[in-house]
């Protein structure tokens, strides 16, 4: 699926439905809560370089924060993979923003 590319209306800004960003977006279906909660796994490899830097910030980020609150005897038994997790890059859109890709 692929999130369409339209203006931002004042009605999405109140209520943070739809950005700039999103626009042109695409990935898998995650979850469907309802037609105005849809989950959508972006692809990485389609992402913004802005986006993607921000994706990638956040990551070390919540890595940063996994690592601090794990006591070392609990470090010693995770592997580098686990140590070194990824994060999905996943969108809340409404269904009459997407398209099929």
């Amino acid at each position: 699926m692929r999130v369409v590319d339209r203006p931002v209306t004042e009605e999405d800004r109140k209520k943070n439905r739809y950005f700039e960003h999103m626009a042109n977006m695409s990935g898998s279906i995650q979850t469907i809560y309802n037609s105005e909660e849809i989950a959508v796994r972006i692809d990485p490899s389609i992402m913004t370089s802005i986006t993607k830097k921000v994706h990638d910030t956040a990551l070390e980020r919540m890595r940063e924060k996994f690592i601090a609150s794990v006591s070392e005897e609990q470090k010693k038994q995770l592997t580098p993979e686990e140590l070194n997790f990824d994060a999905h890059y996943v969108l809340l859109v409404r269904a009459a923003d997407l398209e099929k890709a």
